[in-house]
């Protein structure tokens, strides 16, 4: 692949609904660019973009692709993403280094849901979109009927630049309705030719609403179009290009990807109003310390900035790093800067994917994207730059996990290989989160859904050669009691030598909910020696820790130690300590001990029509509504404290009722008492574990 200026490349995400088709496109597209010899096949698994093996077996993408190909001495950047919801940190990634985007309809069922999440993505972030109408050779394919549900739920002023010829089983071709000629599509080539005579009241009605999109975006183009009615191809095309990258005007092509009808259309669409690198809005990054800001050109002149979006591993080439130049250029076998980590990094030999192979390049110019093999400290959304202008580019802002399972190895002491490969996971899927809680002792695994840990799981056995258990986290509830108690424990053993004697008298005291524990040393006259008091408190502490109802930490107690008696030869530390434990128990079983639970504040985001149902639910989850709010775009916020334990499942649920339309955040509230028949439940449950463990 030869060398291109700024100006000859484009840097395109496609993205769309799961199964709009999107990477049936990007194979038609690197087909008809002759990057494949032959039209691979989702379902066959003989793609270019998705070659992993968990893309294979499920026939849906799940990581971003990078599949470069050419067209009329232009480099286009194809970056290929999955549209299910479990993977939006790959379209998140995309996006922040895509400047044009190819968003794929489905011709039969029109924009659908993450359609829509995904074209918001795309605005707020000032990537130019295109339309691909997809699957029109499908029963019940409707192209005209797409665009108006672009209009109505996108809200954006779409205008056709192809109509199809035919339809269904009769799809033929598409009409260009700029330069007023057929493309037919037979026997996999594509001829120009008339536009089919039965169509002239469509053309022309279809060419006239393009001629006035590309009217309004040009003072000088609008006069003339009033004043003669008309304007030429190229006064069109110029209008046309002006109004796509002002975000006024979206240019939708209609196509069958499987059987490569309008595939030359999209490709020329692609060249003829998506942004170049330069024309682009241009990117801001923090210059040395963070205190001054500096603006990237998409100039090879400029020092080097290039930014990590993705980071992968290769069964063959190892872990590669996908990045994009902002300014400057990357050389092959030189030294780069890691602005993020302040270390230097050796690049070896930079490539390109080339279907399933690999093509060496001796430079990325700005603008361009490139691929490099075994970098170390380097890790996605890191800066390389060059030293002498050391700059960070803004870090990517991923949505948090929402759903979380705890893992465990099958096999005793694979927990290295575990902690190993998760961490290597994650530095390819930044949305994977991993931590420990310290209370239930579990390790968590945090992803986007169902779907996104499952193939998580599948990839640690797959790449790592270790086999996990996944189970439902369980809550870190606490103890606490209600009243105050006054009690004995004496710890007094003989063993025919010297023995061993502890006794103390403790009062506790229920705290308000937050303040902690507290001990108190009231010992008055030496009843204890003050040597012995720390020993108490710890025996206290400890057992506080292990919890006396369910297993679960004690907490909001006051514990004074008033009063108790020693011996002089047999009393020891360890003597009062488990004086001090068998005390706190004694106290905790008469002080009406309670069970706490962890309750979350919980924001949802919600579409008007579903608010109803999403309260209901909440209620129904224990929950207590809050208030609520107008959202943006047709939305409500419903702020709501909810039991810890009634969200493991919420994510699923938000997603089936509102068909994905909805989202949510949470985050740690305060603890309160449970009620008392689910007390029972949990504390049996813990009673269960107990007996299995002393089996």
């Amino acid at each position: 692949m030869k060398k291109y200026a700024t100006d000859h490349i484009r840097n395109v995400a496609v993205v769309g609904h799961g199964g709009s088709g999107k990477t049936s496109l990007a194979e038609a597209l690197l087909f008809a660019a002759r990057v494949v010899d032959r039209l691979g096949n989702v379902e066959a698994g003989t793609t270019a973009s998705d070659s992993d093996p968990d893309e294979i077996e499920r026939h849906i993408s799940i990581s971003l692709a990078l599949v470069p190909y050419e067209w009329r001495e232009h480099k286009i950047n194809l970056l290929d993403t999955p549209g299910y919801a479990d993977f939006i940190g790959e379209v998140v990634s995309c996006l922040r280094v895509a400047d044009g985007a190819i968003v794929t309809l489905d011709a039969v069922a029109g924009v659908e849901v993450q359609t829509e999440r995904y074209w918001q993505m795309a605005r707020e972030r000032g990537v130019v979109p295109l339309i691909a109408v997809n699957k029109m050779d499908k029963e019940g394919a409707d192209f005209a009927g797409a665009l108006q549900s672009a209009r109505d739920r996108l809200g954006c002023n779409v205008v056709a630049g192809y109509v199809p010829i035919g339809k269904a089983q009769a799809l033929r071709g598409v009409v260009d309705l700029l330069g007023e000629q057929a493309l037919v599509y037979a026997g996999g080539k594509v001829t120009r030719e008339a536009p089919p005579a039965d169509m002239a009241d469509e053309i022309a009605s279809a060419r006239e609403a393009l001629m006035e999109a590309a009217a309004e975006a040009d003072d000088e183009l609008t006069e003339k179009y009033l004043e003669q009615g008309a304007l030429t191809t190229e006064e069109m095309q110029r209008g046309l290009r002006a109004a796509v990258l002002a975000g006024t005007t979206v240019v939708a092509v209609p196509v069958a990807a499987t059987v490569g009808v309008g595939i030359d259309a999209v490709a020329d669409a692609v060249i003829a109003y998506l942004p170049c690198p330069a024309e682009a809005p241009a990117q801001t990054a923090a210059l040395g310390d963070g205190a001054e800001q500096v603006k990237l050109q998409a100039d090879a002149d400029q020092p080097l900035a290039a930014f990590v979006f993705k980071i992968t591993a290769d069964p063959y080439a190892g872990r590669l790093t996908v990045f994009r130049v902002y300014s400057g250029v990357a050389h092959s076998d030189t030294n780069v800067y890691n602005a993020n980590h302040r270390r230097r990094e050796r690049v070896g030999q930079i490539f390109i994917p080339r279907a399933k192979q690999q093509e060496a390049l001796a430079a990325v110019g700005a603008g361009d994207m490139g691929v490099v093999a075994k970098l170390h400290e380097t890790v996605t959304g890191d800066t390389l730059c060059d030293e002498q202008r050391q700059v960070i580019l803004p870090p990517f802002e991923f949505p948090s996990p929402v759903l979380a399972v705890s893992v465990q190895p099958k096999t005793k002491g694979d927990e290295d290989k575990v902690s190993s490969g998760l961490d290597r996971l994650r530095e390819e899927d930044p949305t994977i989160s991993v931590s420990v809680d310290h209370d239930t002792r579990e390790t968590l695994l945090s992803g986007m859904g169902d779907l996104h840990l499952e193939v998580i799981v599948g990839r640690l056995k797959r790449k790592f050669g270790v086999e996990v258990e996944t189970g439902t986290p369980r809550v870190a509830y606490r103890e606490t009691i209600t009243r105050t108690v006054q009690v004995q424990g004496k710890y007094k053993r003989q063993t025919g030598g010297r023995g061993q004697y502890g006794d103390v008298w403790l009062r506790l005291e229920p705290l308000p909910h937050g303040a902690g524990f507290e001990f108190a040393d009231e010992v008055v006259g030496g009843a204890v020696p003050r040597n012995y008091i720390p020993s108490v408190e710890k025996g206290v502490a400890e057992a506080m820790q292990r919890g006396v109802v369910a297993g679960y930490p004690l907490v909001d107690v006051l514990v004074a130690l008033y009063d108790g008696s020693y011996h002089n030869v047999d009393s020891s530390d360890m003597a009062f300590k488990i004086a001090g434990s068998m005390a706190l128990q004694k106290a905790v079983a008469e002080a009406d001990p309670k069970l706490l639970e962890p309750v979350m504040n919980v924001e949802v985001v919600v579409p008007d029509q579903h608010m109803g149902d999403i309260i209901g639910h909440l209620n129904g989850k224990r929950g207590r509504i809050q208030g609520m709010e107008p959202g943006p775009a047709g939305t409500q916020i419903v702020r709501a404290q909810v039991p810890l334990a009634e969200m493991f499942a919420y994510a699923t649920e938000l997603r089936s009722m509102t068909q994905g339309r909805a989202s949510y955040t949470m985050k740690f509230s305060h603890y309160e008492e449970v009620p008392g028949h689910i007390a029972q439940r949990i504390i049996e449950e813990a009673q269960q574990r107990k007996e299995e463990q002393q089996r």
